[in-house]
């Protein structure tokens, strides 16, 4: 179908006329963004917006008013200004191509997750034609990142309680992630405060607040803090406990602590280690050590009306009976053979002494911190206390000693190590683990490695001369399966086995004649320069085998080719060559249709993508073997570009710049002379260059790429003697001509 453009031949001739210049293009006027109803939800349009809230709720409609028809492809897009109004670099919002949506149900839109401010204005552009069109009002927009209760706290301690203090202190938001990327309302008491940072300093007694500013959002969600209460001038009442005569209580002792001072409209809440002690209400509360677990910190907090809620600093009360021993060697200990273990305590008790026991009986003479054994068995140390103001003993933890019921010998590759990929290793003792008989593995190769006496085994038999903890593998005859036997006194075992299979050093390299493939009677031979005799071997064309048999190989399809041979059942892989069927495309000219140029000048035709360029005339002469030729006349010429082996030809045709104006006026009567509408060969002929030709009415009657000077073709029929028609002559950036043509018949 055909498309109208002017809706009047008046309205056409007086766009020529007077924009001779200029491009034909629809024209349209757009009018503002305005508001428009969720369709989804109906009701009634929007007057700010705040999204985030609501499960992150952001999806908003606007519709604008548009004057005159876009043309096909145009889109419109909807534009957001910075916080301010500006549109210097604004940011897209949606895009829309039906003009019926824009007008009526409203362009679909999300503002951005950093959008927060009062001065945000939208406007909606085209494409095509491109038009800007009016700026909206400005709107409050604000996008609630965070949408929770938070906590405000002195110095950000993230406390929860009010606060007493004799000078102003620091409230601070202390959990809201990147706090200092929003503005905050602050009240004190109800009064909004001229503060809107993420902190305030409270120098006047009151009730705290704060609420995250989303300009008229604020308060749509729960973006508030909690109340602090603050009272400033005041330090509390100095609450203390008086000074105890005794803080390191030895068994059966008692300690009563008091507060300094009381007033009979306090109440009393005595803690230990920061939890409150039930019952503990008094003025007084006695700590006695025979009380599991009595050893602390002690506070004591008054609460009343019109004072600060106030703790006390804390009374350490600590068990002058109770030291500490450490264990200082492993719980389970192996006793390995013809070798003694030590095993020790260290304790933190006053002047000390020792006594070591093993299965519940006194070691005689073993009163020291250490004691070294060779026995199995359970040992422990009982260490007493013989200094300070408290005697006590104590039991250290205890040891368990075993004898070894056997060991495992674990091999492993020293690095890393991959089959068929590395080229060397070395194969080690890994692990030496103990077994107690019950499962139970103790790992001793650090004590015992050097111990054992080593024979190296491949495929059952032994390695002579490898008697090491490790063994080294440099080549594929030393392929198989490894294992190790070893022997310690009556103990022996046979390790785990091994498979190793090295890759050959040596390179797999292939070469071929040539990396295109011109045709079914083109040969290309791809070969080796390793000797294949006796070997197995497989040519792969992308992965499946080909040829198992030939030593060279000839091609007979493009693909990626690669030679595998076994080497001691390793995959030996050569380098890959791709062949690639011949592309004619792949020679590039930098010129588009015919060379044209003025006469007595010349033009120079660069060639790219082969390998070897020949440039002939029509007598067959050569005028240029390089990738260039400059044209100095008319004429027909060919040029013989090759890539590899393979020869490819272009016919280039070289004719002088046609010098005549677009004629305005045809007869196309059959005579032969002005039939059709000629136009000079910079535009016609042109891949690049558009030929669009309208009759008096807009409508379009040709629209071609590479213009043949055909028009009007012999079957076209005219409705008047003498018509006028419109051409515009463009090209992808720029209308290049324009004019009228006028057909006498």
């Amino acid at each position: 179908m055909k498309t109208t453009l002017f809706s009047t031949l008046r309205t056409l001739v007086l766009s020529l006329v007077l924009a001779s210049t200029g491009t034909l293009s629809a024209q349209i006027i757009i009018g503002d963004p305005e508001p428009a109803p969720n369709p989804n939800f109906g009701g009634s349009a929007w007057t700010r917006i705040c999204a985030g809230g609501n499960g992150g709720f952001n999806q908003y409609y606007v519709t604008s008013q548009i004057t005159g028809t876009p043309n096909n492809g145009n889109e419109f897009i909807l534009e957001l200004s910075d916080a301010s109004g500006g549109f210097s670099n604004p940011v897209e919002l949606a895009r829309e191509g039906n003009l019926t949506t824009v007008t009526d149900t409203g362009i679909e839109f999300s503002i951005p997750t950093d959008t927060r401010g009062d001065g945000y204005k939208l406007r909606l552009r085209s494409t095509d034609p491109a038009r800007t069109g009016s700026e909206s009002p400005a709107f409050d927009m604000y996008y609630q990142n965070y949408t929770t209760n938070f906590n405000i706290s002195p110095n950000g301690d993230g406390s929860t309680g009010d606060v007493c203090s004799t000078a102003a202190i620091n409230l601070v938001v202390d959990n809201v992630p990147n706090a200092s990327t929003y503005r905050y309302i602050w009240y004190r008491s109800s009064t909004q405060l001229s503060e809107t940072g993420p902190s305030i300093s409270a120098d006047q007694s009151g009730v705290y607040q704060a609420y995250i500013d989303y300009g008229a959002c604020t308060g749509s969600t729960s973006a508030f803090s909690n109340w602090v209460t603050v009272t400033i001038g005041s330090a509390g009442s100095g609450v203390a406990i008086a000074t105890p005569g005794n803080t390191a209580l030895c068994t059966n002792e008692s300690e009563t602590l008091q507060i300094a001072s009381t007033d009979p409209a306090w109440s009393y809440q005595w803690y230990q280690n920061g939890n409150a002690i039930s019952g503990a209400t008094g003025t007084s509360y006695t700590v006695s050590a025979n009380t599991g677990g009595f050893e602390g910190d002690y506070e004591i907090e008054i609460s009343g009306p019109d004072i600060c809620t106030e703790r006390s600093a804390p009374v350490t009360i600590t068990n002058a009976s109770n030291f500490t021993i450490t264990r200082n060697n492993a719980a389970n200990i192996v006793l390995l053979p013809a070798q003694a273990e030590t095993i020790s305590v260290s304790t933190t008790a006053i002047s000390p002494s020792f006594q070591w026991y093993r299965n519940g009986n006194a070691v005689s003479g073993a009163t020291s911190a250490s004691l070294e054994i060779t026995q199995d068995g359970t040992y422990y140390a009982a260490v007493t206390q013989n200094g300070g103001s408290c005697s006590a003993t104590m039991d250290s933890e205890a040891t368990t000693a075993v004898l070894p019921d056997s060991f495992e010998v674990v091999i492993a590759h020293q690095g890393a190590y991959t089959d068929c990929v590395s080229t060397s290793t070395v194969l080690e003792v890994g692990t030496i683990n103990a077994d107690d008989g019950a499962g139970n593995l103790t790992d001793v190769t650090a004590a015992l490695i050097n111990d054992f006496n080593y024979q190296w085994r491949l495929n059952g038999a032994d390695v002579a001369g490898a008697t090491g903890n490790s063994i080294s593998l440099t080549g594929t005859t030393e392929n198989g399966t490894y294992s190790l036997s070893a022997v310690l006194d009556a103990y022996s075992d046979a390790s785990n086995s091994l498979p190793v299979r090295l890759l050959t050093n040596e390179t797999l390299a292939i070469s071929s004649t040539s990396t295109v493939y011109c045709s079914s009677a083109d040969i290309v031979t791809i070969s080796t320069g390793s000797d294949l005799n006796g070997e197995t071997f497989a040519w792969e064309r992308d992965g499946v085998t080909v040829s198992t048999t030939d030593t060279d190989l000839t091609v007979t399809d493009s693909g990626t080719y690669r030679l595998i041979v076994d080497k001691d059942g390793c995959d030996l892989i050569s380098n890959e060559i791709s062949i690639t069927p011949l592309d004619p495309n792949l020679i590039q000219l930098d010129i588009d249709g015919d060379v044209i140029f003025p006469e007595g000048s010349s033009r120079t035709v660069n060639a790219s993508g082969g390998t070897a360029y020949q440039w002939f005339d029509t007598e067959n002469n050569l005028m240029s073997s390089t990738s260039s030729m400059t044209f100095t006349e008319e004429g027909d010429f060919i040029l013989i570009a090759n890539i590899d082996n393979c020869e490819i030809s272009r016919p280039i045709t070289v004719t002088y710049l046609d010098l005549f104006n677009i004629p305005n006026v045809i007869t196309p009567n059959g005579d032969g002379a002005n039939d059709q509408w000629v136009i000079p060969n910079s535009y016609s002929n042109r891949s690049d260059v558009n030929v669009i030709i309208y009759d008096d009415k807009g409508t379009e009657m040709l629209n071609v790429m590479g213009y043949q000077n055909n028009w009007p073709q012999s079957s076209v029929s005219f409705q008047k003697q003498n018509m006028v028609f419109y051409y515009i002559i463009k090209n992808a950036s720029e209308t290049l001509k324009q004019g009228t043509v006028t057909v006498i018949r």
